[in-house]
């Protein structure tokens, strides 16, 4: 299996697959709105290098402008779609926008990337009602990855997402509270054992969390990795988790 997955933080990771990086919601700020990185340094100017961009739906800590702004010219980015109806900010990026919607499928070199469905509100709150599907990708090249976003556990999970090699599933949040369409570490597990992958990455927890609630529920925000790994030994022994640092990779060779 000769992916390679790095962490940044939140729902940020870069997948490198036989020869192309994809990189997946990124959020590249030390502030946003009502919340501040609390855990981890901003990523490095490199991790903004991609050749192609996925974003799983439109809240503004998965698509963030400032963050996209970073790309170079021409990157290729791949949306919900309705998402350049929603976000005109998009058109000004001078970025390739490529919508898709569930089932479709998008060549990115040697790789193809397949939009999958997630169960989470899509829209681009708070302003609006122009509602965009929320999604997860399976990146397919010499491995199978598949990328969640933000989502909650249903039952046609393990069909829509078929079989994969890596999974990179949310286990948290950014708050004290998680609402609906999130999956915490429990529910986490439970879809690691229904999709049953070699080996799996928990992300979108311990990065961001509301600027004065640092007391609030403090272990939301640093237990889900540990509790994750936890369940997931008990729930899906057979597969490999890998509880990764920010900034830190798993090679190839963690599945030696």
């Amino acid at each position: 299996m000769p992916v390679e997955v790095t962490w940044w933080g939140h729902a940020t990771c870069t997948v490198e697959d036989s020869g192309v990086r994809v990189l997946t919601d990124p959020l590249f700020a030390r502030r946003l709105a009502h919340l501040r990185r609390r855990r981890g340094e901003l990523p490095p100017p490199e991790a903004a290098v991609a050749d192609a961009v996925l974003i799983s739906h439109l809240h503004n800590d998965h698509l963030h402008l400032p963050s996209l702004a970073r790309l170079s010219p021409g990157t290729r980015l791949i949306v919900p779609r309705g998402a350049t109806r929603a976000v005109p900010g998009l058109a000004r990026l001078g970025l390739r926008v490529t919508e898709v919607a569930p089932g479709d499928e998008t060549a990115v070199g040697p790789l193809t990337v397949r939009a999958v469905p997630a169960l989470h509100d899509g829209r681009r709150l708070p302003v609006g009602p122009r509602r965009s599907p929320a999604l997860g990708y399976v990146i397919t090249g010499e491995s199978r990855t598949y990328f969640a976003g933000d989502t909650g556990l249903f039952d046609a999970m393990a069909d829509a997402v078929g079989q994969v090699d890596v999974a990179l599933l949310p286990v948290g949040g950014w708050g004290p509270y998680l609402g609906p369409g999130h999956l915490d570490a429990g529910r986490a597990a439970q879809a690691l054992a229904a999709l049953a992958p070699h080996r799996a990455i928990p992300v979108h927890y311990g990065t961001y969390w509301p600027i004065g609630m640092d007391g609030v529920r403090p272990h939301e925000f640093y237990s889900p990795g540990d509790e994750f790994v936890r369940q997931a030994a008990r729930l899906a022994p057979g597969v490999s988790v890998h509880r990764l640092g920010h900034g830190e990779r798993l090679g190839p060779e963690a599945a030696r």
